[in-house]
Protein backbone atom coordinates (compact mmCIF):
# COMPACT_ATOMS: atom_id res chain seq x y z
CA UNK A 1 0.00 0.00 0.00
CA UNK A 2 2.79 2.34 0.96
CA UNK A 3 4.43 1.19 -2.17
CA UNK A 4 0.92 2.50 -4.27
CA UNK A 5 1.06 5.70 -2.40
CA UNK A 6 4.58 6.39 -3.48
CA UNK A 7 4.14 5.59 -6.94
CA UNK A 8 1.03 7.72 -7.14
CA UNK A 9 3.28 10.89 -5.57
CA UNK A 10 5.83 10.13 -7.63
CA UNK A 11 2.97 9.99 -10.70
CA UNK A 12 1.62 12.80 -10.10
CA UNK A 13 5.13 15.54 -9.38
CA UNK A 14 6.04 14.03 -12.67
CA UNK A 15 2.47 14.93 -14.06
CA UNK A 16 3.07 18.12 -12.76
CA UNK A 17 6.67 18.83 -13.92
CA UNK A 18 5.47 18.18 -17.21
CA UNK A 19 2.54 20.27 -17.11
CA UNK A 20 4.92 23.29 -15.58
CA UNK A 21 6.87 22.83 -18.48
CA UNK A 22 4.71 23.04 -21.27
CA UNK A 23 2.73 25.91 -19.70
CA UNK A 24 5.79 27.92 -19.18
CA UNK A 25 7.14 27.32 -22.38
CA UNK A 26 3.62 28.03 -24.22
CA UNK A 27 3.32 31.73 -21.73
CA UNK A 28 7.43 32.59 -23.05
CA UNK A 29 6.62 32.05 -26.36
CA UNK A 30 3.71 34.20 -26.54
CA UNK A 31 3.76 36.51 -23.88
CA UNK A 32 7.33 37.52 -24.72
CA UNK A 33 6.06 39.26 -28.56
CA UNK A 34 2.65 40.73 -26.81
CA UNK A 35 5.15 42.49 -24.28
CA UNK A 36 6.85 43.99 -26.05
CA UNK A 37 3.77 45.18 -28.38
CA UNK A 38 1.63 46.13 -25.60
CA UNK A 39 4.87 48.49 -24.34
CA UNK A 40 5.97 49.97 -27.79
CA UNK A 41 2.28 50.56 -28.93
CA UNK A 42 2.12 52.28 -25.16
CA UNK A 43 4.74 54.60 -25.39
CA UNK A 44 4.15 55.50 -28.94
CA UNK A 45 0.45 56.53 -28.51
CA UNK A 46 1.56 58.66 -25.15
CA UNK A 47 4.20 60.56 -27.35
CA UNK A 48 1.49 61.42 -29.70
CA UNK A 49 -0.70 62.93 -27.23
CA UNK A 50 0.62 66.54 -27.71
CA UNK A 51 -0.62 66.24 -31.23
CA UNK A 52 -3.96 65.13 -30.43
CA UNK A 53 -3.53 61.50 -32.09
CA UNK A 54 -3.04 59.69 -28.83
CA UNK A 55 -6.03 61.09 -27.21
CA UNK A 56 -7.50 58.83 -29.65
CA UNK A 57 -5.22 55.75 -29.69
CA UNK A 58 -4.34 56.04 -25.72
CA UNK A 59 -7.80 54.74 -24.48
CA UNK A 60 -7.72 51.92 -26.68
CA UNK A 61 -3.73 50.80 -26.19
CA UNK A 62 -4.46 51.08 -22.63
CA UNK A 63 -7.67 48.48 -23.21
CA UNK A 64 -5.56 46.55 -24.43
CA UNK A 65 -2.86 46.28 -21.94
CA UNK A 66 -5.17 46.02 -18.99
CA UNK A 67 -6.62 42.78 -20.94
CA UNK A 68 -3.56 41.32 -21.05
CA UNK A 69 -2.62 41.97 -17.48
CA UNK A 70 -6.01 40.73 -16.10
CA UNK A 71 -5.17 37.45 -18.58
CA UNK A 72 -2.10 37.06 -16.67
CA UNK A 73 -3.67 37.26 -13.10
CA UNK A 74 -6.55 34.74 -14.79
CA UNK A 75 -3.14 32.25 -15.79
CA UNK A 76 -2.04 32.88 -11.82
CA UNK A 77 -4.96 32.38 -9.92
CA UNK A 78 -5.52 29.17 -12.57
CA UNK A 79 -2.42 27.71 -13.00
CA UNK A 80 -0.20 28.99 -9.68
CA UNK A 81 -2.82 29.47 -7.43
CA UNK A 82 -1.80 32.83 -7.35
CA UNK A 83 -4.37 35.59 -6.29
CA UNK A 84 -3.24 38.74 -7.87
CA UNK A 85 -6.11 41.67 -7.50
CA UNK A 86 -7.37 44.29 -9.92
CA UNK A 87 -7.86 47.88 -8.65
CA UNK A 88 -8.39 49.61 -11.48
CA UNK A 89 -10.55 52.93 -11.34
CA UNK A 90 -13.70 52.59 -13.50
CA UNK A 91 -13.78 54.79 -16.91
CA UNK A 92 -16.93 55.69 -18.99
CA UNK A 93 -17.14 54.16 -22.08
CA UNK A 94 -18.59 56.51 -23.23
CA UNK A 95 -16.87 59.73 -22.03
CA UNK A 96 -15.20 61.92 -24.52
CA UNK A 97 -11.33 60.61 -25.60
CA UNK A 98 -9.98 63.77 -23.63
CA UNK A 99 -11.56 62.26 -20.57
CA UNK A 100 -10.93 58.94 -21.13
CA UNK A 101 -7.15 58.68 -21.76
CA UNK A 102 -6.68 61.40 -19.05
CA UNK A 103 -8.54 58.77 -16.16
CA UNK A 104 -6.92 56.33 -17.44
CA UNK A 105 -3.34 58.12 -17.03
CA UNK A 106 -3.97 59.22 -13.63
CA UNK A 107 -5.01 55.72 -12.69
CA UNK A 108 -2.03 54.59 -10.65
CA UNK A 109 -3.10 50.97 -11.79
CA UNK A 110 -2.41 52.26 -15.53
CA UNK A 111 1.27 52.73 -14.38
CA UNK A 112 1.83 49.70 -12.82
CA UNK A 113 0.81 47.16 -15.61
CA UNK A 114 3.33 49.69 -17.47
CA UNK A 115 5.96 48.88 -14.92
CA UNK A 116 5.18 45.04 -14.98
CA UNK A 117 5.79 44.95 -18.81
CA UNK A 118 9.29 45.49 -18.92
CA UNK A 119 9.82 42.85 -15.61
CA UNK A 120 7.76 40.59 -17.66
CA UNK A 121 9.65 40.95 -21.28
CA UNK A 122 12.52 40.05 -18.96
CA UNK A 123 12.78 38.44 -15.63
CA UNK A 124 9.19 37.26 -16.72
CA UNK A 125 10.42 35.41 -19.55
CA UNK A 126 13.31 33.71 -18.05
CA UNK A 127 10.99 32.28 -15.21
CA UNK A 128 8.43 31.10 -17.20
CA UNK A 129 10.75 29.58 -19.91
CA UNK A 130 13.24 28.15 -17.00
CA UNK A 131 10.89 24.95 -16.44
CA UNK A 132 10.56 23.89 -20.01
CA UNK A 133 14.33 24.43 -20.26
CA UNK A 134 15.13 22.25 -17.70
CA UNK A 135 12.77 19.27 -18.82
CA UNK A 136 13.68 19.78 -22.31
CA UNK A 137 17.71 20.09 -21.83
CA UNK A 138 18.10 16.12 -20.53
CA UNK A 139 16.95 14.76 -23.32
CA UNK A 140 19.92 16.02 -25.77
CA UNK A 141 22.21 14.64 -23.15
CA UNK A 142 20.51 10.98 -23.15
CA UNK A 143 20.59 11.64 -26.94
CA UNK A 144 24.03 11.85 -27.12
CA UNK A 145 24.75 8.60 -24.72
CA UNK A 146 22.71 7.19 -26.97
CA UNK A 147 24.87 7.57 -30.37
CA UNK A 148 24.23 11.63 -31.05
CA UNK A 149 28.06 12.33 -30.27
CA UNK A 150 29.23 10.96 -32.81
CA UNK A 151 27.45 13.25 -35.32
CA UNK A 152 27.87 16.50 -33.12
CA UNK A 153 31.95 15.49 -32.86
CA UNK A 154 32.61 13.90 -36.06
CA UNK A 155 32.25 14.85 -39.96
CA UNK A 156 32.55 18.63 -40.63
CA UNK A 157 32.60 19.26 -36.60
CA UNK A 158 35.81 17.67 -36.17
CA UNK A 159 38.15 20.85 -36.26
CA UNK A 160 35.71 22.26 -33.63
CA UNK A 161 36.83 19.91 -30.88
CA UNK A 162 34.47 18.20 -28.26
CA UNK A 163 31.06 19.15 -27.78
CA UNK A 164 30.40 20.80 -24.57
CA UNK A 165 27.20 19.77 -23.04
CA UNK A 166 27.09 21.78 -20.33
CA UNK A 167 30.07 21.96 -18.63
CA UNK A 168 31.06 17.96 -19.90
CA UNK A 169 33.43 17.68 -22.94
CA UNK A 170 31.67 15.15 -24.98
CA UNK A 171 34.20 13.63 -27.51
CA UNK A 172 33.64 9.84 -26.96
CA UNK A 173 31.44 7.29 -25.83
CA UNK A 174 32.73 7.62 -21.98
CA UNK A 175 32.45 11.24 -22.07
CA UNK A 176 28.54 11.28 -23.76
CA UNK A 177 28.26 8.79 -20.77
CA UNK A 178 29.06 11.66 -18.67
CA UNK A 179 26.36 13.79 -20.43
CA UNK A 180 23.98 11.68 -19.71
CA UNK A 181 24.82 11.50 -16.13
CA UNK A 182 24.58 15.18 -16.05
CA UNK A 183 21.28 15.06 -17.69
CA UNK A 184 20.30 12.51 -14.87
CA UNK A 185 20.76 15.13 -12.46
CA UNK A 186 19.34 18.33 -14.08
CA UNK A 187 16.03 16.01 -15.10
CA UNK A 188 16.18 15.29 -11.34
CA UNK A 189 16.06 18.96 -10.09
CA UNK A 190 13.47 19.30 -12.75
CA UNK A 191 11.29 16.64 -11.09
CA UNK A 192 11.81 18.67 -7.91
CA UNK A 193 11.49 21.91 -8.63
CA UNK A 194 9.78 22.73 -12.02
CA UNK A 195 6.91 23.48 -10.60
CA UNK A 196 8.21 25.52 -7.59
CA UNK A 197 10.08 27.47 -10.61
CA UNK A 198 6.36 28.04 -12.91
CA UNK A 199 5.28 29.31 -9.52
CA UNK A 200 7.90 31.95 -9.00
CA UNK A 201 6.68 33.62 -12.38
CA UNK A 202 3.30 34.56 -11.05
CA UNK A 203 4.73 35.42 -7.64
CA UNK A 204 6.78 37.79 -9.63
CA UNK A 205 4.01 38.83 -11.66
CA UNK A 206 1.92 39.62 -8.46
CA UNK A 207 4.90 41.32 -6.87
CA UNK A 208 4.72 43.80 -9.61
CA UNK A 209 0.90 43.99 -10.53
CA UNK A 210 -0.34 44.02 -6.81
CA UNK A 211 -2.13 47.34 -5.76
CA UNK A 212 0.19 49.38 -3.00
CA UNK A 213 -0.88 49.88 0.56
CA UNK A 214 -2.21 52.65 -0.04
CA UNK A 215 -4.23 51.87 -3.02
CA UNK A 216 -6.04 49.71 -1.17
CA UNK A 217 -6.76 52.35 2.15
CA UNK A 218 -7.94 54.30 -0.49
CA UNK A 219 -10.09 51.92 -2.10
CA UNK A 220 -11.66 51.27 1.70
CA UNK A 221 -11.93 55.34 2.19
CA UNK A 222 -14.09 55.00 -0.75
CA UNK A 223 -16.11 52.12 -0.05
CA UNK A 224 -16.21 53.41 3.56
CA UNK A 225 -18.23 56.60 2.24
CA UNK A 226 -19.79 55.09 -0.12
CA UNK A 227 -21.50 53.41 2.43
CA UNK A 228 -21.68 56.14 4.33
CA UNK A 229 -24.05 57.56 1.78
CA UNK A 230 -26.23 54.74 1.22
CA UNK A 231 -27.21 54.84 5.47
CA UNK A 232 -27.95 58.58 4.94
CA UNK A 233 -29.90 58.11 1.34
CA UNK A 234 -31.91 55.22 2.89
CA UNK A 235 -32.48 56.77 6.12
CA UNK A 236 -33.64 60.20 3.76
CA UNK A 237 -36.16 58.06 1.66
CA UNK A 238 -37.81 56.45 4.90
CA UNK A 239 -38.30 60.23 6.32
CA UNK A 240 -39.95 60.51 2.75
CA UNK A 241 -42.10 57.58 2.83
CA UNK A 242 -43.49 58.59 6.58
CA UNK A 243 -43.94 62.47 5.71
CA UNK A 244 -46.01 61.52 2.12
CA UNK A 245 -47.86 59.10 4.23
CA UNK A 246 -48.26 61.33 7.24
CA UNK A 247 -49.61 64.62 4.72
CA UNK A 248 -51.36 62.16 1.99
CA UNK A 249 -52.77 59.28 2.32
CA UNK A 250 -52.73 59.37 5.84
CA UNK A 251 -54.74 62.43 6.44
CA UNK A 252 -57.04 61.41 3.67
CA UNK A 253 -58.01 58.07 4.99
CA UNK A 254 -58.69 60.26 8.21
CA UNK A 255 -61.14 62.50 6.48
CA UNK A 256 -62.88 60.04 5.06
CA UNK A 257 -63.62 58.38 8.69
CA UNK A 258 -64.62 61.47 9.57
CA UNK A 259 -67.19 61.63 6.73
CA UNK A 260 -68.46 58.23 7.41
CA UNK A 261 -69.30 59.44 11.17
CA UNK A 262 -71.02 62.31 9.96
CA UNK A 263 -73.01 60.19 7.37
CA UNK A 264 -74.01 57.90 10.05
CA UNK A 265 -75.40 60.79 12.35
CA UNK A 266 -77.31 62.65 8.94
CA UNK A 267 -78.48 59.17 7.06
CA UNK A 268 -82.11 59.31 8.82
CA UNK A 269 -82.14 63.48 9.62
CA UNK A 270 -80.78 64.93 5.81
CA UNK A 271 -80.42 61.94 3.15
CA UNK A 272 -79.37 64.03 0.84
CA UNK A 273 -76.61 65.51 2.45
CA UNK A 274 -75.48 61.82 3.52
CA UNK A 275 -75.28 61.18 -0.29
CA UNK A 276 -72.99 63.90 -0.30
CA UNK A 277 -70.78 63.10 2.15
CA UNK A 278 -70.16 59.80 1.19
CA UNK A 279 -69.16 60.57 -2.69
CA UNK A 280 -67.20 62.85 -1.05
CA UNK A 281 -65.67 59.86 1.21
CA UNK A 282 -65.67 58.07 -2.14
CA UNK A 283 -63.89 60.74 -3.85
CA UNK A 284 -61.14 60.86 -0.99
CA UNK A 285 -60.74 57.33 -0.75
CA UNK A 286 -59.62 56.86 -4.43
CA UNK A 287 -57.13 59.96 -3.68
CA UNK A 288 -55.59 58.33 -1.22
CA UNK A 289 -55.32 54.75 -3.28
CA UNK A 290 -53.55 56.75 -5.54
CA UNK A 291 -51.08 58.23 -3.48
CA UNK A 292 -50.75 54.90 -2.07
CA UNK A 293 -49.90 53.45 -5.40
CA UNK A 294 -47.25 56.29 -6.39
CA UNK A 295 -45.78 55.92 -3.26
CA UNK A 296 -45.23 51.88 -3.86
CA UNK A 297 -44.22 53.05 -7.22
CA UNK A 298 -41.27 55.65 -5.91
CA UNK A 299 -40.02 53.14 -3.50
CA UNK A 300 -40.22 49.83 -5.68
CA UNK A 301 -41.82 50.20 -9.51
CA UNK A 302 -44.01 46.80 -9.67
CA UNK A 303 -42.82 46.95 -13.63
CA UNK A 304 -39.71 46.88 -12.78
CA UNK A 305 -39.95 44.16 -10.77
CA UNK A 306 -42.05 42.20 -13.04
CA UNK A 307 -40.12 43.13 -16.52
CA UNK A 308 -37.00 44.49 -15.54
CA UNK A 309 -35.45 47.89 -16.11
CA UNK A 310 -35.45 47.67 -19.77
CA UNK A 311 -39.29 47.54 -19.58
CA UNK A 312 -39.17 50.32 -16.43
CA UNK A 313 -37.18 52.83 -18.33
CA UNK A 314 -39.74 53.01 -21.39
CA UNK A 315 -42.57 52.92 -19.11
CA UNK A 316 -40.75 55.81 -17.35
CA UNK A 317 -40.27 57.34 -20.84
CA UNK A 318 -43.82 57.46 -21.59
CA UNK A 319 -45.23 59.14 -18.91
CA UNK A 320 -42.33 62.10 -20.00
CA UNK A 321 -43.24 65.43 -20.99
CA UNK A 322 -40.78 65.43 -23.70
CA UNK A 323 -40.37 62.93 -26.90
CA UNK A 324 -38.27 60.06 -25.45
CA UNK A 325 -36.59 57.57 -27.30
CA UNK A 326 -35.18 54.46 -25.49
CA UNK A 327 -33.08 51.53 -27.09
CA UNK A 328 -32.33 48.76 -25.01
CA UNK A 329 -29.56 45.83 -25.45
CA UNK A 330 -29.46 43.64 -22.00
CA UNK A 331 -29.41 40.43 -22.80
CA UNK A 332 -30.96 39.43 -19.05
CA UNK A 333 -31.36 41.01 -15.31
CA UNK A 334 -29.45 42.93 -13.68
CA UNK A 335 -29.48 41.82 -9.49
CA UNK A 336 -32.71 43.95 -7.82
CA UNK A 337 -31.06 46.49 -5.83
CA UNK A 338 -28.42 47.47 -8.96
CA UNK A 339 -32.07 47.60 -11.11
CA UNK A 340 -33.23 50.06 -8.51
CA UNK A 341 -30.26 52.12 -8.54
CA UNK A 342 -30.11 52.17 -12.22
CA UNK A 343 -33.76 52.91 -12.56
CA UNK A 344 -33.91 55.34 -10.24
CA UNK A 345 -30.61 57.49 -10.92
CA UNK A 346 -32.49 57.42 -15.09
CA UNK A 347 -35.63 59.13 -13.51
CA UNK A 348 -33.56 61.71 -11.63
CA UNK A 349 -31.54 62.33 -14.81
CA UNK A 350 -34.33 62.91 -16.64
CA UNK A 351 -36.51 64.90 -14.27
CA UNK A 352 -33.51 66.94 -14.80
CA UNK A 353 -33.78 67.44 -18.46
CA UNK A 354 -37.19 67.63 -18.45
CA UNK A 355 -36.87 70.92 -16.07
CA UNK A 356 -33.80 72.57 -16.48
CA UNK A 357 -32.66 71.64 -20.32
CA UNK A 358 -35.40 73.39 -22.54
CA UNK A 359 -34.62 70.18 -24.60
CA UNK A 360 -37.30 69.18 -27.23
CA UNK A 361 -35.78 65.46 -27.94
CA UNK A 362 -34.61 63.02 -25.51
CA UNK A 363 -32.32 59.71 -26.56
CA UNK A 364 -31.64 56.57 -23.46
CA UNK A 365 -29.30 53.92 -24.40
CA UNK A 366 -29.20 50.84 -21.98
CA UNK A 367 -26.70 48.34 -22.78
CA UNK A 368 -24.27 45.76 -20.72
CA UNK A 369 -20.59 45.12 -21.80
CA UNK A 370 -17.43 44.42 -20.34
CA UNK A 371 -19.18 43.19 -17.20
CA UNK A 372 -20.82 46.74 -16.72
CA UNK A 373 -24.09 47.92 -17.13
CA UNK A 374 -23.79 51.12 -19.81
CA UNK A 375 -26.69 53.55 -19.38
CA UNK A 376 -26.55 57.40 -21.35
CA UNK A 377 -28.93 59.79 -21.32
CA UNK A 378 -29.02 62.45 -24.01
CA UNK A 379 -30.70 65.52 -24.84
CA UNK A 380 -30.82 68.15 -27.57
CA UNK A 381 -31.26 71.02 -24.62
CA UNK A 382 -29.37 74.38 -23.83
CA UNK A 383 -26.07 72.20 -22.02
CA UNK A 384 -24.46 73.59 -19.10
CA UNK A 385 -25.43 70.55 -16.52
CA UNK A 386 -22.32 69.98 -14.15
CA UNK A 387 -22.28 67.49 -10.98
CA UNK A 388 -22.56 69.55 -7.59
CA UNK A 389 -24.07 72.82 -8.98
CA UNK A 390 -27.27 71.69 -7.23
CA UNK A 391 -28.80 69.80 -10.44
CA UNK A 392 -29.37 66.52 -8.20
CA UNK A 393 -26.55 65.20 -9.93
CA UNK A 394 -24.56 64.86 -7.08
CA UNK A 395 -27.22 62.46 -5.88
CA UNK A 396 -27.21 60.22 -8.95
CA UNK A 397 -23.26 60.22 -8.40
CA UNK A 398 -23.91 59.14 -4.71
CA UNK A 399 -26.77 56.35 -5.39
CA UNK A 400 -24.12 55.08 -8.18
CA UNK A 401 -21.17 54.74 -5.79
CA UNK A 402 -22.53 52.47 -3.94
CA UNK A 403 -22.53 49.56 -6.02
CA UNK A 404 -18.62 51.42 -7.59
CA UNK A 405 -20.73 52.82 -10.48
CA UNK A 406 -19.61 55.81 -11.60
CA UNK A 407 -21.17 59.24 -13.66
CA UNK A 408 -19.70 61.23 -16.34
CA UNK A 409 -21.42 64.45 -18.05
CA UNK A 410 -20.52 66.13 -21.09
CA UNK A 411 -22.71 69.51 -21.28
CA UNK A 412 -21.39 72.14 -23.14
CA UNK A 413 -22.68 75.56 -23.11
CA UNK A 414 -25.13 75.20 -26.09
CA UNK A 415 -25.55 71.50 -25.71
CA UNK A 416 -26.19 68.72 -26.26
CA UNK A 417 -25.78 66.78 -22.80
CA UNK A 418 -24.60 63.71 -22.14
CA UNK A 419 -24.74 61.46 -19.06
CA UNK A 420 -22.97 58.47 -18.91
CA UNK A 421 -23.94 56.18 -16.08
CA UNK A 422 -21.98 53.09 -15.67
CA UNK A 423 -21.92 49.99 -13.10
CA UNK A 424 -20.51 47.09 -12.54
CA UNK A 425 -22.63 43.74 -12.66
CA UNK A 426 -23.27 40.34 -14.37
CA UNK A 427 -26.69 39.43 -16.20
CA UNK A 428 -28.66 36.39 -15.09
Amino acid sequence: MNTNTQNDSGGSKARGMLRAAGRGFVLAVVSLPLAVLCFTLTLVSIALIPIGVGLVTTPWVLTGVRTFANRRRVLAAEWGGVRIPAAYRPTPEDANPWTRTFTMLRDPATWRDLRWLPVDMTAGFLTALLPAVLVLYPLEGFALAAGLWRTMTGGPYVEYGPYWYGFVPVSDQTSAFGAAALAAVVLIVAHRYAVTLFHVHFRLTRAVLSPSESELAERVRVLTETRRDAVDTSAAELRRIERDLHDGAQARLVAVGMDLGTVEMLVDKDPEKAKQLLAHARRSSADALAELRDLVRGIHPPVLAERGLGDAVRALALRLPTPTEVTVELAGRADAPVESAAYFAVSEVLTNAVKHSGADRIWIDLHHADGHLRISVTDNGKGGAAVGTGSGLTGVERRLGTFDGVLAVSSPAGGPTMVTMEIPCVLS
